[in-house]
């Protein structure tokens, strides 16, 4: 699960930016929106919709945006013209890459997608090619900072989690999807900082490819996550600490 944790927390680290947070607070919106179209504006009952409101708290989005945000579900359109797409397709080398994301114009959606494969050396495949190299899994992700990391992986893995991945500065805690709230609140009664935790397709085994490849996936995906369509971008590449640092020169 390494590709799985480095590129994560490539994300995570570009978030926190100012013109990355604006964007972030539209995609949480309309994340919000839509789940509370699926299952009502009750957070106590709509499992989907808590799992959003948690996010976007994560990521310091205001109470009141969160708030307003459920109520635009119930008065608008918008969560009802949005749909949810899953996109699967190939990065330069043969890494898998699977997209999730909300549109509310499919055909534009795809058509943008194929571009962004195309452009960045790879290409949209058809439904179920690379999928089935993914599963759903709650990933909790914890700024380790001054913590004894093997410490915190020990307690992560008594409160129940599957497994445990840490790197620089970051541990990432796999759990069940639905342990992912079970887990994480006992990570946060044992005082454990939890940057962010969602639900996210992770990879049943990863990829090495040589660093041209790799670098250039690791454009392709960065380009793919700054659609404003897109929700989550998953690869099964395990990207190496030199390509991390060659791609981020």
């Amino acid at each position: 699960m390494s590709g799985h944790s480095k590129w994560h927390s490539i994300k995570h680290q570009k978030a926190v930016t100012d013109a990355r947070r604006g964007q972030l607070f539209t995609k949480l919106t309309r994340e919000i929106i839509v789940a509370v179209r699926k299952g009502g504006p009750n957070p106590d009952t709509n499992f989907t919709l808590r799992l959003a409101v948690q996010k976007a708290r994560d990521a310091s989005m205001p109470s009141d945006n969160i708030a307003r945000a459920i109520k635009r579900a119930s008065g608008d359109k918008e969560g009802a013209s949005l749909a949810e797409l899953v996109l699967e397709g190939y990065g330069p080398g043969g890494g898998a890459i699977l997209v999730e994301a909300l549109s509310d114009n499919r055909n534009r959606t795809i058509q943008a997608f194929r571009h962004l494969f195309s452009r960045g050396g790879g290409s949209l495949g058809e439904a179920g090619c690379v999928a089935w190299q993914f599963r759903p899994m709650g990933v909790i992700t914890v700024e380790s900072g001054e913590m004894d990391t093997e410490e915190l992986a020990l307690k992560a893995i008594d409160v129940g989690a599957e497994d445990v991945v840490v790197e620089s500065g970051v541990v990432e805690v796999y759990t069940r999807p639905e342990t992912l709230e079970e887990v994480r609140a006992a990570l946060e009664r044992e005082s454990i900082p939890v940057a962010s935790a969602e639900v996210s397709m992770v990879p049943k085994a990863t990829l090495e490819l040589d660093e041209k490849a790799a670098v250039q996936t690791l454009k392709l995906m960065d380009n793919l996550e700054e659609m404003d369509d897109v929700r989550h971008v998953s690869s099964n590449v395990d990207f190496s600490d030199e390509v991390l640092a060659k791609y981020q020169e």
